[in-house]
């Protein structure tokens, strides 16, 4: 059986964090825009690939902690918890656009893209906080294996799914604009949730 709370958990955390601009979002963001849309959702592909390298040494990392040290996963835990509020105030603290490197570049081929994506977020040491913080405070012993992939695999899919959506934006101008314009106002709520999510499930665990 599906655990809901626990679902629900991993999927506001996760969307939280995927829509918050980082090093994903500047990669996919700079090759929509001069390499075109093809070029974007490969990258797009690229990073949801590599949200999976994260989640697997995650998975039987917290196993092994679930198993053989749970002191010490209480500790994750709370530096879990810590880690998803920090993100949070670094998104409210943002006092400008997330800068982006829009200057030519050479083409890139298909295989490049899809490198280059899977390359930026496997690489991407904030993403390892993130997988990490996420299955420390909402993973436990009772959570299924199959549950326990099935989260992973709605990283994986949410991340395509969110820079699959920013490889068309920015390739339609008007549509580009429009994003930029309302950053601030995104930054806002993606930041104060984050927050709240992060005291939230610390206080949860605390317990």
């Amino acid at each position: 059986m599906i655990p809901v709370a626990e679902s629900l958990a991993v999927a506001a955390v996760t969307v939280l964090a995927v829509v918050s601009p980082g090093p994903d979002f500047a990669m996919v963001t700079r090759n929509s825009y001069l390499q075109g849309r093809r070029a974007g959702l490969l990258s797009a592909l690229g990073i949801a690939l590599g949200v999976q390298v994260h989640v697997l040494y995650t998975m039987f990392g917290v196993a092994l902690l679930m198993a053989h040290a749970h002191n010490v996963l209480t500790v994750v835990k709370a530096l879990g918890a810590a880690y998803l509020v920090w993100i949070g105030l670094q998104t409210l603290r943002r006092r400008a656009p997330l800068a982006v490197d829009l200057h030519g570049a050479p083409a890139l081929r298909p295989a490049a893209a899809l490198r280059m994506g899977f390359l930026t977020n496997a690489l991407n040491p904030k993403c390892t906080l993130f997988v990490v913080s996420t299955y420390t405070q909402v993973v436990d012993a009772r959570t299924p294996v199959p549950v326990q992939f099935g989260y992973g695999a709605f990283m994986s899919l949410a991340h395509l799914a969110w820079f699959g959506l920013v490889a068309c934006v920015f390739t339609a101008p008007a549509l580009r604009a429009a994003m930029l314009h309302r950053q601030r106002l995104l930054d806002g709520a993606i930041g104060s949730a984050l927050c709240g999510l992060g005291v939230a499930l610390g206080l949860s665990n605390l317990g």
